[in-house]
Order: C-alpha cells, then sequence, then structure tokens
C-alpha cells in the first residue's frame, strides 16, 4: 500500500490509475486465452 501512495506522489494520479487497471485487466486477458485455448480443443475434437 505504501508503494501505491509513493507512485501517486511521485508519478501523479493518472499514472496510478492506469498501473492499476492494467493490473486487473493482465488476470482477465490470461482468462479470456485461457477460455479461448479451451474452446479451440473443443472444436478440434468434433
Amino acid at each position: 500500500m505504501e508503494e501505491m501512495v509513493s507512485l501517486i506522489g511521485n508519478f501523479g494520479f493518472p499514472v496510478a490509475i492506469s498501473l492499476y487497471l492494467l493490473v486487473r485487466l493482465e488476470g482477465k486477458l490470461e482468462t479470456l486465452t485461457e477460455s479461448i485455448h479451451s474452446l479451440s480443443e473443443v472444436l478440434l475434437r468434433q
């Protein structure tokens, strides 16, 4: 949490929010990638 406060103080609020959103988006992209791989495996079996 101290790192987030340091980021806000040093680089500004918009940069800190952008980094936070990118970290959250990364997890969702990994889940989406796994789903696409699963779907392609199912389609190849048919």
